[in-house]
């Protein structure tokens, strides 16, 4: 097992030096540029994927990458989005779902998710309700996009997303990381899919 202490005494010894003048900045400036939502899969981490800088992505990691509609309940995930985009005015939202999600597989699968009944509430935010879902039963993959632009339609009705695009000040963005290969596709509200980074 990884020991969690050994890893703070290399960022204090390694890291930290070497990004003592981002860090000083830091403590001060809170000014990230993108409110990234991901799914808290330990193997999709937004930083590492974007190569991204501390303070550059402000982040939700959920199970399923949900983002529930306005008034559902889920106030933290409300909360995080209100601050994010009308507190610090962050100019990208990306959506980014990925292969092997649990959470999808159990949907899409039909898992009994009854010794969990908490984590079959929060997936009810997927919505696969038949008049939404236009994926095949058992298609993780399929699902997984599919998601995405479910989660990308519920963002928009969050009041500072949808005030925030009305006035031209924020684009929304729907991705979806192959763990296996790296490959990062970002989708179209068709669903199909632009590949990112390919030399």
């Amino acid at each position: 097992m990884h020991d969690l202490a050994e890893g703070v005494t290399r960022f204090q010894r390694d890291v930290f030096p070497a990004k003592a003048d981002l860090f000083a900045r830091l403590a001060t400036h809170h000014t990230p540029h993108t409110l990234f939502i991901g799914c808290s899969d330990a193997r999709v981490v937004p930083e590492l994927l974007t190569g991204s800088e501390p303070g550059e992505l402000f982040v939700i990691r959920t199970a399923g990458n949900l983002v529930p509609a306005p008034g559902s309940g889920a106030d933290g995930v409300a909360a995080s989005i209100e601050y994010a985009v009308a507190a610090l005015g962050v100019s990208e939202i990306i959506v980014c779902g990925h292969s092997a999600c649990g959470a999808m597989t159990a949907l899409a699968q039909g898992h009994d998710l009854s010794a969990t009944p908490l984590v079959a509430d929060w997936l009810r935010h997927a919505d696969t309700s038949p008049d939404r879902l236009t994926t095949p039963t058992g298609d993780v993959a399929a699902l997984v996009r599919q998601n995405v632009l479910t989660q990308l339609a519920n963002l928009a009705t969050h009041p500072s997303v949808a005030r925030a695009l009305s006035e031209n000040t924020i684009t929304l963005r729907g991705w979806v990381f192959d763990i296996g290969t790296g490959r990062v596709e970002e989708l179209d509200p068709a669903g199909s899919g632009t590949v990112l980074g390919t030399p």
